[in-house]
């Protein structure tokens, strides 16, 4: 998991968590706690291979702390599936 600064695509991207390959508890939890780290307006990028972990990250962080700024999917010949998630943290009211 890599939680460096990096600039990529014209969008300065704060944070990259990249769970191919992890324990979705263990990937959900992480995902918490680097999000409640973060600053308001700051953007989280997260990589992922499961299909069903994509659905369930939307289920962990409240609507309404987060924007979401895209969802990338890809397959490559049906058997490699990548999902790349960008959200940006919005302030609290």
């Amino acid at each position: 998991m890599n939680g460096g600064k990096h600039l990529q695509n014209k969008m300065d991207i704060e944070y990259t968590l990249d769970f191919r390959g992890s324990i979705t508890p263990i990937m959900l939890l992480k995902m918490t706690q680097m999000f409640s780290k973060m600053k308001a307006e700051e953007i989280l990028e997260i990589r992922g291979s499961d299909p069903d972990t994509q659905k369930d990250l939307f289920k962990v962080l409240p609507s309404a702390s987060y924007e979401l700024i895209s969802v990338d999917t890809s397959e490559k010949y049906g058997l490699e599936y990548f999902y790349r998630i960008r959200l940006r943290k919005r302030a609290k009211d």
